[in-house]
């Protein structure tokens, strides 16, 4: 990192976006080349991947063997869980998508019964095509040697790289599953701001050998600490306290403070609420949790909006809930956002600056055109629907029952929204994470 310009690390602000600064160039600096052994040159960027987080793409060539390297890796720490990306290929324009692949991640392709081990490649910024063409490139490498000392192995590795080759011409369709317990891997939406049918995103909670692997975990550390549940006169003085603790900025990574507080909401139940707020870039963020358990059923909430002042409505959108606008063929995923209490009104400028003010594909010369049209219209339509000048509807569909969106004619029923109770699929039990949780009959095994 010694060849980033001082100046800039001492603002703070070395990692840019895609396309705002005309003067940010990626560093140079001078490295040994591992195939010769002479001096090349690694040049290393600091960029945001829109809908994702910062990360270094470093690129190395040796003007002497020509040898050239490219790698990327996260510029932001682990996050609290892992994530999961499935997605079914079926045309020609899917191995297009981009793909960041940490070195965490374990790729796999169901089909072939072909998996490529966590900590076995570096970190990528490629497209699908570019992932099936590494691994071609990977096991071709020895193939030379095999054919020699084992033909009878070797010739069975040129029958599956065959197979793998014939994958780019997507005659079947297939599916592609990239599992990274850091969090920190990514597979392109072509189709944002709406959900993408072919692909599906989970979060998980790491196992303590992903956790070792990751190194945020000793070795010996092999059981979780049980924690004492806080006595009742302690959550009775949680509601009165606003608890502050330490944590790292999510902008910046600097140290900042965090704020707590447990609050009731009228006709609801009791939620957590926290607020970060870093003195050093002046980032701030806000997410809410649930201070209860899951519910027995999932709730779904659809509010007819005729009027501006429905922005002014409290929402509460838990980590579990999935956002729908019908009519603007929009979906907002399980996870996205995080859990926040706000207004309906701050709920769509989030989202409009998630899909737009805030996306780095839209500005500079890496945006393509009819996406940034396509987009800007989207945003153009969030902000009819905030002054009210657009007729939608929008809907809170959360399958753990955690969500809420305030009723002004309470305790009288809001003739504009309708409230759903429904039974969970196990589909969705199993991404809450439920269908394998015991809570009763241990002393009856034991």
């Amino acid at each position: 990192m010694s060849g980033i310009n001082e100046e800039r690390v001492r603002g703070g602000n070395i990692i840019k976006d895609i396309g705002t600064d005309d003067d940010w160039q990626p560093s140079v600096i001078e490295s040994l080349c591992m195939n010769c052994y002479k001096n090349g040159t690694t040049r290393l960027l600091l960029t945001r991947i829109p809908f994702f987080r910062e990360v270094i793409v470093s690129s190395f060539s040796c003007e002497h063997c020509h040898w050239s390297n490219t790698e990327i890796q996260s510029a932001g720490e682990i996050q609290e869980q892992g994530v999961c990306y499935s997605l079914k290929i079926k045309t020609k324009q899917d191995m297009n998508r981009e793909v960041v692949k940490a070195d965490s991640a374990t790729t796999k392709i169901p089909e072939l019964d072909f998996e490529i081990p966590p900590f076995t490649q570096k970190g990528s910024l490629s497209t699908i095509e570019g992932l099936l063409a590494r691994a071609v490139a990977g096991l071709e490498q020895d193939q030379p040697e095999r054919r020699e000392s084992d033909p009878e192995v070797a010739a069975r590795i040129d029958q599956f790289i065959q197979k793998l080759q014939t994958l780019k011409d997507v005659e079947e369709e297939f599916t592609l599953v990239i599992e990274d317990p850091s969090g920190n891997s990514f597979v392109e939406n072509p189709l944002a701001p709406q959900k993408d049918e072919a692909m599906t995103v989970t979060k998980f909670k790491r196992t303590i050998e992903q956790d070792k692997q990751l190194g945020i975990r000793a070795d010996e550390d092999d059981e979780d600490v049980e924690e004492e549940e806080p006595a009742a006169n302690d959550i009775d003085s949680m509601r009165n306290e606003v608890l502050q603790f330490d944590t790292n900025c999510p902008e910046c990574s600097r140290p900042a403070k965090t704020n707590m507080k447990l609050v009731n909401i009228p006709h609801f139940k009791e939620v957590i609420i926290m607020a970060t707020n870093c003195e050093s870039c002046g980032h701030r963020t806000n997410e809410v949790k649930s201070g209860g358990a899951t519910e027995e059923q999932g709730t779904k909430i659809t509010l007819h909006i005729t009027d501006a002042s429905d922005m002014t409505r409290d929402l509460l959108k838990s980590e579990t809930c999935f956002v729908h606008i019908p009519e603007l063929e929009f979906e907002l995923g399980m996870g996205a956002l995080g859990g926040k209490f706000t207004t309906l009104e701050g709920l769509l400028k989030d989202i409009k600056d998630l899909i737009v003010d805030k996306n780095p594909f839209i500005c500079g010369d890496s945006g393509v055109l009819d996406k940034i049209q396509k987009l800007k219209e989207f945003g153009g339509k969030i902000d009819k629907v905030m002054a009210g000048e657009m007729d939608v509807h929008i809907v809170l569909d959360d399958p753990a029952g955690n969500s809420y969106l305030q009723n002004v004619y309470a305790p009288e029923p809001d003739p504009e929204m309708k409230i759903e109770i429904y039974t969970r699929t196990f589909e969705e039990n199993e991404e809450l994470g439920l269908n394998d949780m015991k809570t009763e009959g241990y002393e009856e095994e034991k």
